[in-house]
């Protein structure tokens, strides 16, 4: 079914007496343990959803007029039972879920905390493609329709579909059970979860001046937020959660009123979100504490270095360098080596950067972002005509509108 546009639903922000932020807020919190619940309870992923969607639907139109009840949870909970013991009774062969919904008693608020977080491991399970990983989280924890994701990832509402549905028979014929996993298993299975939001960031945030983009980076944002709640103790969550903290504490300045894209260099700090950066970095400073260095950990530190700069001569680039260098180590990434590079053109010169640069010609030579980087250090070089080329390149590689824009601008086109 396609269920409630309960993130984005004009007609929530046009509920009168409740404010679209607060009716936001609940779904975020409730959708996933719902669902958790649910499909603990009958064992039916399919079932689950669609009830979460019928209550969601019913508190759009409740709440506006009744006001948002004291246990919302709570509310949605028997609101989903009730919905869904009246469909069951109207179907064959469905007493066995029917019994359950009628006769287990309401999850408490500790159980849906397990749950949830159980759910998420569930979602992100390594025996699913990545991109069916980030369709089912957003479907089943955060609750977006398969319209939103679709619109999130500029993909065909089939396609997510279809993704959502193997994904749904995979869990269900590998006997994928919902749990934490054990001790051993626990990093290996948490990093999975880690890339996801990621990679689900990073897919809203480069293209961030579309709001649904921007939406979903919130969305990967907040499913952070949600790991480090419930496991506090796992210091690459905590530096995860800085890192998306840092970076959309930039996102008003990251675009002009045209949605032309302004670089780290260019953008106006005043309309930065100081609040936010105070927060991330005390987020860098707990994650360090514990004394697990990690990948996303030496990015959020590095984000908090170009974050606390008041202006662009004013960063530090000895330390980004120096940051860098140990994240090439602990990665082995050819990316961070491209932004080892940068960083050691304002530490070391252009020409010693392009000669690093140059090296990565045959790793890097299909993404865009290599060629930008080489005509950028061409440029400061004097070699104008070289420093062309090399963005001709990097156009010919990359589909987002505001980095053509900017390309083209540089090219002169």
């Amino acid at each position: 079914m396609a269920g409630p546009q309960h993130h984005r639903d004009p007609a929530a922000r046009r509920a009168p007496g409740v404010r679209a932020e607060a009716l936001e807020r609940v779904f975020r919190e409730e959708a996933g343990r719902l669902t958790a619940a649910l499909v603990r309870s009958l064992g039916d992923w399919d079932l689950a959803e669609e009830l979460v969607q019928d209550a969601l639907v019913a508190a759009l139109e409740h709440w506006p007029r009744d006001g948002i009840p004291d246990n919302p949870g709570a509310w949605l909970m028997t609101t989903a039972r009730r919905k869904g013991i009246d469909r069951l009774r109207r179907e064959a062969g469905y007493r066995e879920k029917l019994a359950l919904l009628q006769e287990e008693p309401m999850p408490t608020a500790a159980t849906h905390q397990d749950e949830r977080l159980e759910l998420i491991f569930a979602c992100c399970h390594p025996a699913l493609p990545r991109e069916s990983q980030i369709a089912l989280t957003l479907r089943s924890v955060l609750g977006l329709t398969t319209a939103e994701i679709a619109r999130a990832f500029v993909t065909p509402e089939a396609t997510i579909a279809q993704r959502l549905v193997r994904a749904k028979r995979k869990i269900a014929d590998a006997g994928i059970p919902m749990r934490v996993p054990t001790a051993l298993e626990l990093p290996d299975r948490l990093a999975e979860i880690l890339g996801v939001l990621y990679l689900m960031f990073n897919e809203g945030y480069v293209g961030s001046a579309s709001p649904e983009r921007r939406d979903l980076a919130e969305d990967a944002r907040w499913l952070a937020q949600l790991i480090v709640q419930l496991m506090p103790d796992e210091p690459e969550a905590v530096g995860l959660l800085a890192l998306m903290t840092l970076q959309l504490a930039r996102a008003a300045a990251r675009f002009s009123a045209d949605g032309r894209l302004v670089l780290l260099q260019d953008q106006d700090r005043s309309r930065w979100d100081s609040r936010a950066i105070r927060e991330a970095i005390g987020l860098v400073e707990r994650a360090g504490q514990m004394r697990r260095p990690g990948p996303y950990q030496l990015q959020a530190a590095i984000a908090a270095c170009h974050a606390e700069a008041r202006t662009w001569n004013e960063t530090d680039w000895t330390q980004i360098f120096m940051l860098y260098e140990g994240l090439a180590r602990m990665t082995g990434s050819s990316v961070v080596r491209l932004n080892r590079a940068i960083a050691l053109s304002h530490v070391g010169g252009p020409a010693r950067a392009l000669a690093e640069v140059d090296e990565m010609a045959d790793e890097l030579d299909r993404y865009h972002l290599y060629h930008a980087t080489r005509a950028a250090l061409l440029r400061e070089l004097g070699h104008a005509d070289d420093a062309r080329e090399s963005d001709r390149r990097a156009l010919a590689l990359t589909e987002n509108p505001a980095e053509r824009a900017l390309l083209m601008e540089r090219i002169g086109e």
